[in-house]
């Protein structure tokens, strides 16, 4: 275990051991606690993603060094240690040997970040071999705890999996839209867009076993163009249309299919795609449902601790915080919450306490209730896009929230038998 605090001076071991007197108060030196930070820093995914999380560690880590977040966060570091961080750039082709890096030379005390699902499953197996404490803040295939690493030790991931988004999403679709009959899809032919689509459309037959699948469109992760793909879904005209995009490939998709009219004779349901609303506002169409993994952007609950990291991000940086932010938020926090709880800065009890963990975000509470407290449950918001073009804003309304309990498995189920099984156990309010 990595001792924290460095080599007392002569003239406070003479303190300690009753050997002489000094002037003012020698005290031990805490080393920094020193946190590799991934993200896309380059990229289509940078700008509307990667960006923004570094941005959000960049204030959160400030204001824990200098004990400013409001509380219960509001004493000074990680079990009294300033954070140091290290970023990095997810978009690299040797993300592992980057990793490896971070953790043999860089010897970080923790690793948070990645957001796309594919860096997550090459990375997953290295953190348990590596033995290294590492927090999933973004990416979202279930794959990560229910097949990949199914005893986790030293990984967590501190949001929930893609399982919430499309059971929430497919709940609000047939809220909203009760007499739908045909759905269709286009989702990126990798982890992430696989799994979305799977749980979306499982979802939706288990709810209503009438409704028809039209095309399932799987283009390739940052294709940029989907004109074939496009025309294929207006040929099939499915009511709705689901999508898991993000980044770039989200916005080429908008700018794209909007010009097409695939959202006029289609409902598009948009699983994460709060990000693109201060980036193309009016270019999104009215009645696109919007997604934010969570209760993020602008699904934010009203508490202090929301309102604080809100103001705080605008202050800096001149926009309001999107999805990608507030879980890059929430990782940090997750970790001050389990130092605190252990009061201690050493990595392997920060761990052992946030394991089972409940914490306060700025997305509300957080409970890492699965994988044996390593994987978090939270519930999720979904609200149709409307811009006002008066204010030069967009905005969501209709909105509703789905609880924890509604959209994710119970401890101990797979995603894809809680669906099929017809989500037993399931508590939506």
């Amino acid at each position: 275990m990595k001792s924290k605090v460095k080599m007392m001076s002569s003239a406070a071991l003479s303190v300690l051991f009753g050997l002489g007197s000094v002037t003012g108060a020698a005290q031990a030196q805490e080393d920094p606690f020193k946190i590799g930070v991934v993200t896309f820093l380059s990229g289509g995914a940078a700008g509307p993603f990667g960006i923004p999380a570094r941005n959000a560690a960049e204030i959160v880590i400030e204001a824990i060094n200098a004990g400013t977040l409001p509380a219960p966060y509001n004493s000074v570091g990680i079990g009294g240690a300033q954070i140091e961080p290290i970023v990095i750039d997810e978009n690299s082709k040797q993300k592992v040997a980057d990793f490896q890096k971070l953790v043999d030379k860089d010897a970080v005390d923790a690793v948070i970040g990645y957001a796309s699902s594919g860096s997550c499953k090459a990375i997953a197996p290295e953190a348990e071999k590596l033995k290294q404490f590492t927090i999933f803040a973004i990416c979202g295939t279930p794959q990560i705890f229910e097949e990949i690493v199914t005893e986790p030790e030293y990984l967590f991931r501190s949001m929930s999996h893609a399982t919430m988004d499309n059971v929430g999403a497919a709940r609000y679709v047939l809220d909203i839209q009760p007499d739908l009959n045909s759905i269709g899809g286009i989702n990126q032919n990798y982890a992430w867009g696989q799994d979305s689509w799977r749980d979306f459309s499982n979802t939706v037959a288990a709810l209503k076993a009438s409704v028809t699948v039209e095309s399932e469109q799987f283009p390739k992760i940052f294709a940029g163009q989907y004109g074939s793909e496009i025309s294929a879904l207006l040929n099939a005209k499915p009511d709705v249309v689901h999508s898991s995009f993000w980044g770039g490939d989200l916005e080429a998709m908008v700018i794209q299919g909007s010009g097409r009219g695939l959202f006029d004779r289609s409902t598009m349901v948009l699983t994460s795609s709060d990000t693109a609303i201060p980036r193309l506002g009016a270019q999104i169409p009215n009645g696109t449902i919007i997604g934010a993994r969570g209760f993020n952007g602008p699904y934010a609950p009203d508490t202090e601790m929301a309102n604080w990291f809100e103001k705080a991000y605008f202050d800096r940086f001149g926009v309001a915080p999107v999805s990608p932010a507030y879980q890059m938020a929430q990782a940090i926090m997750a970790v001050k919450a389990a130092s605190d709880k252990a009061e201690s800065s050493e990595p392997d009890d920060i761990r052992d306490a946030l394991a089972g963990l409940t914490f306060t975000s700025a997305a509300g509470d957080v409970s890492m209730s699965l994988s044996g407290g390593h994987q978090a449950a939270t519930g999720i918001a979904y609200g149709t896009y409307e811009f006002d073009a008066s204010t030069g804003q967009g905005n969501v309304i209709n909105v509703r929230n789905y609880s924890a309990s509604c959209v994710n498995p119970p401890v101990g189920v797979s995603s894809a038998d809680w669906i099929e099984g017809g989500f037993e156990g399931a508590v939506c309010e």
